[in-house]
């Protein structure tokens, strides 16, 4: 349950973050501080790379959901997620609530459906802290049952510079383990590869970068919005693309995606 600000418990968790000798139990004392303030169901400390796939540095996920978004999320749909988008977003906030930023059609996605629906998060807020011009840390703090309510959410924006802070002094602290991941990055080049080509062979340039946005969740005004084009002219590249590549929905320009990077 949480207790808010005037308590001596959190008192005790900020005390503890200061006294933190190493990354790690920097990491714990700043998600038990978060717990004290709003209740949640886990929470998530991803280290976003330009050239190179995400980390996982901490995590307090129930041991079923592990496989589920660890192992499946950092095989390759990360490319997929809008928090690895927001992540390098010049005009990104500090913190945010994710389904304020998230792209319109983004829980009708496919990805959606295969990769985030299963984890049941119904609310999250992500802070942001830009470590390295090619890093950045995100705390993701999620809610399964309920949203969170208006006083909670302040709450958790009131103290976003301690966090920010926190995860600097994290990212600084890291040990040589944490420091050496995510430097092998063949398999993330390939993958972005495979992403940015996706359909080169029949498409034009204009109806791949379509295709990207259809993929991340955007409907057709989105996509017209985010290109500065006209909605029509988006849906005539939209017929001919799905025509070029054989399919009839987005479940199966999903499913295309997904073979490709199996390959």
């Amino acid at each position: 349950m949480a207790t808010g600000f005037n308590s001596t418990e959190w008192h005790e968790a900020v005390a503890a973050l200061i006294d933190a000798s190493s990354s790690q139990t920097m990491a714990s004392a700043l998600t038990g501080a978060v717990d004290l303030l709003v209740e949640n169901d886990g929470s998530c400390l991803i280290a976003f790379h330009r050239d190179a796939g995400p980390d996982v540095l901490h995590h307090t996920l129930e041991p079923k959901l592990r496989k589920h978004y660890l192992d499946r999320y950092l095989a390759g749909p990360y490319l997929l997620d809008p928090l690895y988008q927001m992540a390098f977003d010049d005009d990104r906030p500090a913190a945010c609530r994710f389904r304020d930023k998230e792209p319109d059609r983004f829980r009708s996605s496919e990805y959606y459906r295969q990769y985030c629906e299963r984890t049941h998060l119904l609310d999250e807020m992500d802070y942001f802290a830009e470590v390295s011009s090619d890093t950045t840390l995100v705390l993701v703090v999620g809610r399964r049952e309920r949203r969170f309510p208006r006083t909670e959410l302040d709450r958790l924006e009131m103290v976003s510079p301690t966090v920010i802070a926190a995860l600097n002094q994290i990212w600084a602290r890291r040990d040589s383990v944490v420091a050496a991941a995510g430097q092998d990055n063949d398999v993330h080049r390939r993958l972005t590869d495979c992403f940015e080509k996706f359909g080169e062979a029949v498409l034009t340039e204009r109806e791949r970068e379509i295709s990207q946005l259809l993929l991340r969740g955007h409907s057709s005004k989105s996509v017209a919005r985010e290109l500065d084009i006209a909605p029509g002219t988006v849906m005539v590249h939209k017929r001919n693309l799905f025509s070029k590549l054989g399919i009839s929905s987005q479940y199966q320009l999903f499913s295309l995606f997904i073979d490709d990077l199996g390959k």
